[in-house]
């Protein structure tokens, strides 16, 4: 008897536990399930486009599948109607350009390396049965060896790649091909047919189904690193001046400076595209990469003046102020050249009134350092920080120079417009006003900073 209860007792104790991890099981799914909506929708949300990209694909699958549908385009295609499948699968790309890019790479490579795969079949086939096979891969070695060494040329790597990759696949299979079947043409003519059926449908359906432009994103991404990088320039002479502690505006400067690969896939994806837009035909996407790198040279050095605020050692108030406002007029003249870039209009006299302002403040930063300003600052420890943070400062003007000037290329290069009434989001601001600061050293070595309002909007 005892026994038996002792049955019963674990019996009845094993239903309890197996339920209960039963139910857990059940919210650990849910639970997993919860976290998969909530990434499904911050991705949708972050950026729309990506939903509707993936509608793209859906439709332009559905279409390419109807040579499996549809009986009268199956008995002219057959097994080959698979060839446009999947051209669209590995043909779609996210935006207008890379569709293209891979749609004609896609489209050339098959139609240039199918004619020379029947070409070697038939080279081979006059030799004989017996020398046949051996032309064949002889064939097959010499194209392979040309075609992946080709591959490693620059200008082929980064635009024509997936062409070549596919030239090799498609040689390779039409020439071997021609070994064990006699229809080498139909076969090759079949394939090729719904390649190009394939990639034109990607073609279609990207390019006038909701387009995402890669000239956009490159032209925008542009044009948010430098503001970016101006708001930088403005926090660090607030911070400066200990006006603020921490700042939004230091967020975000690695990721200019870690743009590049980004920056240079888009460049390749908008020299594919046609004129769209404000976008011409042949649009100068180089002049963008030109000033995305002068963006980034200036990032490196402004990143460098992060050990400046961090520094125990600090500078006498005179020169913490013309750091101060060397760093602001810096960010705005940025600021100024991105809102030019963005609105696709021509930089107005601003900039360069920063750029001048800039340059007067920075030879009378280098003559205040070597002034009796620091007798009775002559310790090293303070000497050293303040004048890297110059050195620093005065690269950084002259990279501010250099980015107006490829700026001001761009604009007459792409025919930017004027701006409307010629004044800026920061003139309307100050109604019409821009006030420029102007430091002066006199006899004595004392600083004075003085402000000029003769500058009118429009």
């Amino acid at each position: 008897m005892q026994i038996e209860s002792e049955n019963l007792d674990k019996k009845a104790g094993f239903f309890p536990s197996g339920w209960l991890w039963i139910k857990g099981l059940i919210e650990k799914l849910l639970a997993k399930l919860r976290e998969i909506a909530k990434q499904i929708k911050k991705t949708a949300k972050d950026d729309p486009r990506r939903l509707i990209h993936s509608l793209k694909v859906g439709v332009a699958l559905t279409l390419v599948s109807l040579f499996y549908y549809c009986q009268p385009l199956y008995r002219s295609f057959g097994v080959s109607s698979m060839w446009a499948v999947m051209t669209v699968v590995v043909v779609f790309e996210f935006s207008v350009g890379a569709t293209l890019g891979k749609g004609l790479n896609r489209g050339m490579a098959t139609l240039v390396a199918g004619g020379l795969g029947i070409g070697a079949h038939y080279l081979a086939m006059v030799a004989g049965k017996t020398c046949e096979p051996i032309l064949i891969g002889l064939f097959v070695f010499l194209q392979a060896v040309a075609s992946t060494f080709i591959r490693f040329f620059p200008k082929v790597k980064a635009r024509y790649d997936y062409g070549m990759l596919i030239f090799i696949l498609t040689f390779c299979l039409v020439a071997i091909s021609g070994l064990r079947s006699d229809e080498i043409i139909e076969i090759a003519r079949k394939r090729v047919l719904t390649i190009l059926v394939g990639a034109l449908t990607c073609v279609v359906v990207s390019v006038f189904v909701y387009p995402v432009w890669a000239g956009e994103d490159l032209h925008l991404l542009v044009a948010q690193h430098l503001d970016k990088l101006g708001h930088f320039l403005e926090g660090f002479g607030e911070r400066c001046l200990g006006t603020i502690e921490e700042s939004d505006n230091l967020v975000g400067l690695n990721t200019v400076l870690d743009s590049k690969s980004r920056e240079e896939i888009l460049a390749n994806f908008a020299r594919w595209e046609p004129g769209h837009g404000k976008f011409m035909y042949r649009h100068p996407w180089k002049q963008y990469l030109k000033i995305a790198s002068l963006t980034r040279q200036c990032a490196s050095r402004v990143d460098s003046l992060n050990a400046y605020l961090n520094s125990k050692s600090h500078a006498p108030k005179e020169i913490q102020g013309i750091i101060a406002s060397m760093s602001r007029e810096s960010g705005k003249a940025l600021r100024e050249l991105s809102l030019a870039v963005e609105t696709m209009t021509r930089p107005s006299p601003y900039p360069n009134c920063h750029v001048s302002s800039l340059k007067a403040a920075s030879k009378n930063l280098n003559s205040l350092l070597k002034s009796e300003l620091w007798g009775e600052h002559a310790n090293l420890l303070q000497v050293i920080p303040v004048a890297a943070v110059a050195s620093l400062l005065d690269d950084t003007v002259t990279s501010v120079e250099k980015i107006a000037d490829a700026v001001d290329e761009l604009s007459s290069l792409a025919n930017f417009g004027n701006a409307i009434g010629g004044e800026t989001t920061e003139d309307k601001s100050r109604n019409g006003v821009v006030t420029l600061v102007g430091i002066v050293i006199d006899g004595s070595g004392q600083v004075k900073k003085g402000q000029s309002s003769g500058l009118q909007a429009g």
